[in-house]
């Protein structure tokens, strides 16, 4: 009988994640389709799937009417710098607050989790104030700045996880060997925590890749605008959408976090302790 309890909730797991990923992958589909579709096929009444008659005008007029290499130039240089800056300063912090456990690193680490409730419209007066006299509106190293100050509290938050996860009798082992404090996160700690670094930034990545509303604001000129903002101009000023280019930049921009993942999931599923056996 348990068996068979066994195998039938093993069905329903396999057939609640079939049906989760349908849900996940039908509006990535369905870009693809439109994208592809000429605009009497994207005028149908009867949609199908598949386009009768697959073109590449919509990337090509797509082009044509919006800077999307430009912007996806910009979106790249605020992910990629705002991921590794958050990054190299969320590790040596999340070392501190796992190893050190006190009432302040509690603190600290719920006020971590709080901070992430904040809604945008809160934050981004002071953010615009500060950057203001900063003179860094309309600059892509505001942005910048303002992504690291945004990612840094999930940062934190994963990292400090993955830390706790490291055995600590690794780093006394290396610490009876003659080894510094400063040595042994570089040599024996950071190595072990290359999965959760690299899960971290990935996520980072792809947070600043995707943000709208603050590169909105602090942007102001067309060459510096990020891919995000560039889509909205494909709509029109009553709403009305110019549906077959939108879906292919829409589709572009979605190649380059698709591509990154695809490269570095190893990583992140790989076991943390691959390293830890001393030579």
């Amino acid at each position: 009988m348990s068996l068979r309890t066994s195998r039938s909730a093993r069905t329903g797991q396999y057939v609640a994640l079939l049906g989760y990923l349908v849900f996940l992958a039908f509006p990535f589909l369905w870009l693809i389709s439109t994208a592809f579709k000429p605009a009497r096929e994207l005028g149908s009444l009867h949609p199908t799937w598949i386009p009768e008659h697959p073109t590449l005008d919509n990337f090509r007029q797509a082009f044509d009417e919006q800077p999307l290499l430009q912007a996806a130039a910009n979106s790249l240089i605020a992910a990629v710098s705002a991921a590794l800056i958050a990054v190299v300063i969320a590790t040596p912090m999340a070392y501190v607050m796992a190893r050190h456990r006190t009432r302040l690193s509690a603190a600290a680490t719920g006020w971590v989790v709080v901070s992430q409730a904040f809604p945008f419209v809160l934050l981004i007066i002071p953010l615009f104030l500060i950057l203001k006299n900063l003179h860094l509106i309309n600059s892509l190293w505001g942005l910048i700045m303002v992504y690291v100050v945004w990612a840094l509290p999930f940062a934190l938050w994963m990292l400090v996880g993955y830390v706790r996860a490291v055995p600590p009798e690794l780093e006394e082992a290396a610490s009876v060997d003659g080894a510094s404090r400063l040595r042994t996160l570089v040599s024996v700690t950071v190595p072990l925590l290359a999965p959760g670094i690299v899960a971290t930034a990935l996520f980072a990545f792809i947070t600043a890749w995707n943000e709208f509303f603050f590169a909105l604001v602090l942007l102001k000129t067309p060459e510096k605008q990020t891919l995000p903002v560039v889509l909205t101009h494909f709509l029109g000023a009553e709403g009305a959408a110019e549906l077959g280019l939108l879906a292919a930049a829409a589709f572009l921009a979605t190649l380059p976090s698709l591509a990154l993942f695809a490269v570095i999931q190893r990583r992140i599923t790989g076991g943390m302790l691959a390293g830890a056996v001393k030579s």
